[in-house]
C-alpha cells in the first residue's frame, strides 16, 4: 500500500513539547516563536524530517501557521482544515482559528506588548511573507528575530526522522515533451531580457521539471529535494547529494549541468554576492534564508519563479500522456465504483477498505508508480471533513442512509490524476439530493463555461457558487488548483478561486470541484481535472475564447442528480459526459463492470 493507516497526530505529547519550545523561547528572550506547515523547499508537502507543525502541535494537515506565545498558542489553518484541526489538536492547549483575511502580522501585533521579539527560522517563511510581517510589526515596536537553529528541531532531537535519501531518475523525453536543455534554455532567455545574471531555484516541483527529473523525497509527490542555480549563460548548477545519484541520471545530468554537494551551496551564493551578481529570487516562494545570503533583500532581483509559468502550460506530449492517463484511471475508478455499489449491500465495507479496494484497481492497471495524495475516504460525517484522512482510530463502516466522499489520485509516468465522487450508500435524503445538486450545477458551469482572453480564476469562481448561493449554502475552500505533469498535484499558477489571480491560458490542466459540507452530517464533491483549450472564434461571435475539455473519465451518480433542478441544457452536458465515459473506457472493463457503467450511465 501507498497509504498507511496509523494516526499522525501525537497530540498527546504535545503538551511537554509546547512546554520545552517555551523553555527555550524564554532563553532565546522571545516572546513569540513561529511554526509553519513549510520546509526549506517552501513546498504544499514536506517529508517526515520536516513535519514541525505536525510535532508541535499534532495538526496533520497540509497548510497551517503556529504561533507559541509564553501563555498561549493559536494553529491558525485555512477553510478547508479547522474540523480537522480542532479533532487533532490538544484541547485547551492550542486555540484554532482560520488564518485572518489580512496579515497575521495584525493578530501579532494585537497580542503583544512593544518590544516583543518573534522567533522565526529564516529557511521556513519566504520573503514576501517576512516583508509583510516586518511591515506590520515595525510601527507596533515589535521585532523579528530570525533563528538560526530551530527551536523545535531542538525539541524533537534525537527522535527527529532522518532526511530522505531516496535516489533520483531521469523523467524520459517522451512524457516530459522537451529535453532539460532546451527548458534551461528558455530560462536563460528570460534572465537574459530581464537583464539578471542568475536564479535560483528553490521549489523541488520546479528543479524536477527543469531538469527532468524525480524522486521520491515527498510522500505522493515524484520529486527530489534539491537546488539549483541557472546563470543567464553556461552550465546551471544541481546541489544534491551524491548517493542519490545513480549512473544512468548522472550521465543525464552531467551531460548539461553541473552536479555539486547542498553544502556548497551557501558558497555558490556567496560568491554571486561577492561578484555583485544580479540574482533573481520569487519573493513568494523562495525563503528569507536565500535573500539574507545574497547581501538581503534589497540586493536581490525579484521576479517570479520562470519555471511556474513554463510547466504550468503543458506542451503536446504531456496533454497526449495526460489524457491517456486519465482513460486508465477512469476504468480503474468505474471499476471500483461497481465493485462499491455490489459490497456496501453487506454494510460489512468501511473507509480503509475502500482505500484499499481503489488502490488495488489502480495497480491493477501496471502503471501505478504512486498515488498523488493519500486518498480522502470519508463515510457519512467525516465526509464533511473537507481534507479528511482516515486512520485506524477514525475509521467507520459505510452505511446506508449516508453519503461517502472519496477524493484520490493517481501519478503515472505520463500524467498525474485527481478525481472526487460523491456516492449514496442507500436511498438518500432530499435534502442530500439538493445539495449534491446544486453543486453539480456549480461543477457543470465551470466545465461549459467560455472566457476570453484574461481571464482569472477569480472570475470564473462565482460560477460554480451561484447554485449554492441562491440556497444561502457555500463551501469554504477554492473551485479548482493547478495540476502538474507526473508531478505536484496543485501546481500554481493557476487556480479557480477567490485568491486565483493567475491569468487561463491554453495548455493549464486544472481541478474542478465544487462542493457542500454539512458539518457532523456529510460531505459533497464533485471533482474531474479540465484542459484549457485553445482561442477559438465562436459561430456569430465577434471575440475568440477559450473553454475547458473535461480530462477525468468516471460516471457521476445519478442517484443523487434532482432532475427538476437542472436546466436542459445541463441535463444534455450530463447525459453528453456520461455517453463520453462510456464510450472511452467501456472496452477497458470486464463483462460486468461494462454493464454496471451502462446503467450509470444511461440518459436522465
Amino acid at each position: 500500500m501507498f497509504q498507511t493507516f496509523e494516526n499522525q497526530s501525537e497530540r498527546g505529547a504535545t503538551v511537554d513539547r509546547i512546554k520545552e519550545l517555551r523553555r527555550l523561547m524564554a532563553a532565546a528572550k522571545l516572546d513569540a516563536y513561529l511554526v509553519p506547515r513549510a520546509d526549506e523547499h517552501q513546498g504544499e508537502y514536506v517529508p517526515p524530517s520536516a513535519a514541525r507543525l505536525n510535532f508541535i502541535t499534532g495538526f496533520s494537515g497540509s497548510a497551517g501557521l503556529a504561533i507559541i506565545l509564553k501563555r498561549s498558542a493559536t494553529l491558525f489553518v485555512d477553510g478547508r482544515y479547522p474540523v480537522q484541526a480542532r479533532a487533532e489538536v490538544e484541547p485547551g492547549l492550542i486555540e484554532v482559528s482560520l488564518i485572518p483575511r489580512g496579515n497575521i502580522g495584525t493578530w501579532l501585533a494585537e497580542h503583544l506588548n512593544r518590544g516583543a521579539r518573534v522567533g522565526f527560522d529564516p529557511r521556513l517563511h519566504t520573503i514576501a511573507e517576512v516583508e509583510r510581517l516586518e511591515t506590520v510589526l515595525e510601527p507596533h515596536g515589535i521585532k523579528l528575530v530570525p533563528v538560526s537553529r530551530n527551536l523545535v528541531d531542538r525539541v524533537w532531537g534525537k527522535e527527529r526522522p532522518a532526511p530522505p535519501q531516496d535516489p533520483i531518475w531521469a523523467h524520459p523525453q517522451k512524457y516530459a515533451g522537451r529535453s532539460a536543455p532546451d527548458k534551461i534554455a528558455d530560462i536563460q532567455k528570460r534572465l537574459k531580457a530581464d537583464k539578471q545574471d542568475a536564479v535560483v531555484l528553490t521549489l523541488s516541483d520546479s528543479v524536477a521539471w527543469a531538469f527532468n527529473i524525480r524522486g521520491s523525497d515527498i510522500p505522493h509527490t515524484p520529486v527530489a529535494l534539491a537546488f539549483a542555480i541557472v546563470p543567464v549563460s553556461g552550465k546551471p548548477e544541481f546541489f544534491i547529494s551524491a548517493e542519490k545519484l545513480g549512473p544512468a541520471v548522472r550521465t543525464h545530468l552531467e551531460a548539461f549541468a553541473k552536479i555539486l554537494p547542498p553544502k556548497a551551496l551557501d558558497e555558490r551564493l556567496k560568491a554571486l554576492r561577492t561578484a555583485g551578481k544580479r540574482v533573481r529570487l520569487d519573493p513568494n516562494n523562495a525563503s528569507f534564508a536565500f535573500a539574507r545570503a545574497l547581501g538581503g533583500t534589497k540586493k536581490i532581483a525579484r521576479g517570479a519563479d520562470p519555471t511556474i509559468g513554463l510547466k504550468a502550460i503543458k506542451n503536446t506530449a504531456e496533454i497526449k500522456g495526460s489524457r491517456a492517463a486519465h482513460v486508465r484511471d477512469g476504468a480503474a475508478v468505474t471499476r471500483f465504483l461497481a465493485w462499491l455499489d455490489d459490497a456496501t449491500t453487506s454494510g460489512s465495507v468501511d473507509e480503509i477498505e475502500a482505500v484499499r479496494q481503489l488502490e488495488g484497481f489502480r495497480r491493477a492497471t501496471n502503471q501505478l508508480r504512486e498515488i498523488s495524495f493519500d486518498t480522502i475516504s470519508g463515510s457519512g460525517p467525516n465526509g464533511a471533513i473537507v481534507h479528511y484522512r482516515v486512520s485506524e482510530a477514525t475509521n467507520r463502516k459505510l452505511r446506508p442512509g449516508e453519503l461517502f466522499l472519496i477524493d484520490s489520485g493517481a501519478q503515472y509516468l505520463d500524467g498525474t490524476t485527481d478525481i472526487t465522487r460523491t456516492v449514496a450508500i442507500g436511498k438518500p435524503s432530499p435534502e442530500m439530493r439538493d445539495r449534491f445538486t446544486r453543486v453539480l450545477k456549480g461543477h457543470i458551469a465551470i466545465a461549459s463555461a467560455r472566457f476570453p482572453k484574461g481571464t482569472r480564476g477569480i472570475d470564473l469562481d462565482p460560477f460554480a457558487r451561484r447554485a449554492l448561493w441562491e440556497a444561502g449554502l457555500d463551501y469554504d475552500h477554492g473551485t479548482g488548483h493547478g495540476v502538474g505533469s507526473y508531478l505536484s498535484v496543485h501546481e500554481g499558477p493557476a487556480s479557480i478561486s477567490r485568491a486565483g489571480m493567475a491569468v487561463l491560458e491554453p495548455g493549464m490542466i486544472i481541478s474542478n470541484e465544487p462542493g457542500y459540507y454539512k458539518e457532523g452530517a456529510y460531505g459533497i464533491r464533485i471533482e474531474n481535472l479540465v484542459l484549457v483549450t485553445p482561442l477559438e472564434k465562436l459561430p456569430n461571435g465577434d471575440r475568440e475564447t477559450m473553454g475547458f475539455e473535461t480530462l477525468t473519465l468516471a460516471p457521476i451518480d445519478r442517484r443523487l442528480i434532482d432532475k427538476a433542478l437542472l436546466t436542459p441544457a445541463e441535463i444534455d452536458w450530463i447525459n453528453d459526459y456520461h455517453a463520453r465515459v462510456a464510450a472511452t473506457i467501456s472496452a477497458d472493463l470486464d463483462n460486468d463492470t461494462r454493464a454496471w457503467l451502462k446503467a450509470a450511465t444511461a440518459p436522465l
